[in-house]
C-alpha cells in the first residue's frame, strides 16, 4: 500500500486538492453575487462547523479502511458498493468538464507567456479548447502514473508554495491600485441584513464543500495513504485554514482590480477570461500580472484535477489487478470520453442540449446537485453506518462526529430538496461561477443520470459475479 512520505506531504497534497479554481476564481465571484463581506460569516460557519468535521471523518475513515472509495463503502456493508461507484462516477463527471476549464486556463496562460492576444470568444470559435483539454488530461494522467509520492506529492510540493508566493505578490501589487480601498471595503464590510436570506447560506455551503473537497471521496482516498501516527483533526484544520487563506487572499487580489477598472464584481467566466485580461493590458507590467494570474489558476486547477482523478484510479485498482499506470490510462480514456461533449460544446461544433451548451448542463446537474448528494452519502455511510474511523477518539473527534451525524445531513437534505423540488438556483453550488439557470433541466438530467448509472452498476455487478 502506498503512503505519503510525511504529515507535511499529506497536508500539501490535500491542500492542493482543496485549493483550486473554487478559491481563486470562483470564491470572489460568489462573494460578489452574495453581498460582499456579509457572505464571509456564513462561509466561515460552513467551513469550520460543517465541512471540517466531514473532512476529519473522511480522512479517519480512509485511514481505517486502507482502501479506495468503493472498497471502503463495501467494507461498511457489501451492498453499499454501488454507492461507492456512484461517488466515483460523480467525481469523474465533474472532473471531465473541470479539465475542460483547466484547458481554457492553460491556453490563456500560454497566451500571456508568449505575449499574444486571445479572447474567450475567439478561443471558443476554434477547436483549440479540445486540444487544451487533452493536454490538461495528459498532464494530470502523467502525474498520477508516477504514484503517490513521486507523482502527487512531488507535484504539490512544487506548486503549492508557488501558489502562495504568487498570491502574496499579487496582493501586494493590488494594494498599489486606486481601487484598493473600495475593493477591500466591498469585500470585507458585512451587510448583516442579508444574513436572513437562506440562499446566502446555501451558497456559502456550496463554496465551502466544493472548495475543501469534502464529501467527494478525495479525502477518503488520500486518507488511506496516511500514517497511523498522524493527528487527523490537526491536519484537517491546517488544510481548511490554508484553503480559506487562499480564498480570502484571492479576494484581496481581484476586488481592487475590479474596482480600479469599474468592472462588475459578480461576473464569473467573463471576469476571468474577458474583463480581467483586458484590465491586465492597461496595468503597468500587465503581462507579468497576467502570467502570474493564469499561472496561479492553472497550478491550482491541475492539483485539484489530479486529486479527483486519483479517486477513479484508486477505485479501478481496487476492483481489478491493474497496475497504477494501466489504471491511469483506463481512467484517462474514460475521462476523455466523458469530457469530449463538454469540450466540443465550446468549439464551432457547438454541442447543445435543449439549447444549452453541454458543459453548462453538466455543471447545472451533476456539478450542482451531485456534490451535495455525494456529501450526504459519505456523511451517512461513515457517520452512521460505519464503525468509528478512530480507535480511541479524542474529544475533538467525538464532537466532529456529532456534527456529521446530526447537523450536516439535515442541512444537505434541505439544499438538495430546495434545488430539486422548489427549483432554487444557488450559484454557490456551481463549479462555473456567475451563472444562474433554470433548475428544471438540471433536475431532469440528474434523474436520468441516476437511472442510467444504477442500471450500469447492476449490469457490472452481474457480470463480475459470474
Amino acid at each position: 500500500m502506498e503512503r505519503w512520505s510525511s504529515r507535511f506531504g499529506f497536508v500539501l497534497a490535500a491542500t492542493g486538492a482543496a485549493v483550486g479554481i473554487g478559491n481563486i476564481w470562483r470564491f470572489p465571484s460568489v462573494v460578489g453575487r452574495n453581498g460582499g463581506g456579509a457572505y464571509l460569516l456564513p462561509f466561515l460557519v460552513a467551513v469550520f462547523v460543517f465541512a471540517v468535521p466531514l473532512m476529519i471523518l473522511e480522512i479517519g475513515s480512509g485511514r481505517r479502511a486502507r482502501a479506495d472509495v468503493v472498497s471502503a463503502f463495501r467494507g461498511v456493508r457489501p451492498d453499499l458498493r454501488s454507492l461507492g461507484w456512484f461517488v466515483v462516477a460523480v467525481v469523474l463527471l465533474v472532473l471531465s468538464y473541470y479539465l475542460v476549464i483547466t484547458g481554457w486556463i492553460l491556453a490563456f496562460l500560454v497566451s500571456a507567456v508568449t505575449g499574444t492576444t486571445i479572447s474567450l470568444e475567439g478561443f471558443t470559435g476554434t477547436y483549440a479548447p479540445l486540444v487544451s483539454f487533452v493536454v490538461s488530461l495528459v498532464v494530470g494522467g502523467g502525474v498520477l502514473s508516477f504514484g503517490v509520492r513521486e507523482g502527487i506529492e512531488r507535484l504539490t510540493s512544487v506548486l503549492m508554495p508557488f501558489v502562495f508566493v504568487i498570491l502574496v505578490g499579487m496582493a501586494a501589487f493590488s494594494m498599489t491600485l486606486s481601487g484598493f480601498p473600495d475593493g477591500i471595503a466591498f469585500f470585507l464590510t458585512p451587510d448583516l441584513s442579508v444574513l436572513a436570506d437562506p440562499l446566502l447560506w446555501s451558497a456559502a455551503f456550496g463554496q465551502a464543500f466544493f472548495s475543501l473537497s469534502a464529501g467527494m471521496g478525495i479525502l477518503l482516498t488520500y486518507g488511506s495513504y496516511v500514517s497511523e501516527e498522524m493527528d487527523v483533526p490537526r491536519a484537517a484544520l491546517t488544510i481548511a485554514v490554508a484553503d480559506v487563506f487562499v480564498a480570502v487572499l484571492a479576494g484581496v487580489v481581484i476586488f481592487p482590480i475590479v474596482f480600479t477598472f469599474d468592472l462588475e464584481p459578480s461576473l464569473g467566466t467573463e471576469l476571468a477570461f474577458s474583463t480581467l485580461p483586458a484590465a491586465f493590458s492597461l496595468l503597468p507590467a500587465g503581462r507579468i500580472v497576467a502570467v502570474a494570474f493564469f499561472g496561479l489558476l492553472f497550478a491550482a486547477a491541475i492539483t485539484s484535477a489530479v486529486s479527483m482523478m486519483e479517486v477513479g484510479v484508486a477505485s479501478v485498482r481496487g476492483a481489478t489487478r491493474f497496475s497504477r499506470r494501466q489504471a491511469t490510462v483506463l481512467v484517462a480514456a474514460l475521462v476523455f470520453l466523458l469530457g469530449l461533449p463538454s469540450a466540443l460544446s465550446y468549439t464551432p461544433f457547438r454541442l447543445r442540449v435543449f439549447g444549452s451548451p453541454f458543459l453548462d448542463v453538466l455543471d447545472e446537474s451533476v456539478g450542482t446537485l451531485g456534490l451535495p448528494v455525494t456529501a450526504l452519502v459519505v456523511s451517512i455511510t461513515f457517520g452512521h453506518l460505519a464503525k468509528d474511523g478512530f480507535e480511541r477518539p479524542s474529544r475533538v473527534e467525538r464532537s466532529t462526529s456529532l456534527s456529521v451525524k446530526y447537523l450536516l445531513p439535515p442541512v444537505l437534505v434541505t439544499v438538495i430538496a430546495s434545488q430539486l423540488l422548489v427549483g432554487f438556483d444557488v450559484p454557490g453550488w456551481h463549479v462555473l461561477p456567475g451563472r444562474v439557470r433554470d433548475r428544471s433541466l438540471g433536475s431532469v438530467v440528474v434523474v436520468v443520470f441516476v437511472a442510467v448509472f444504477g442500471y450500469a452498476v447492476a449490469r457490472f455487478r452481474r457480470v463480475s459475479s459470474r
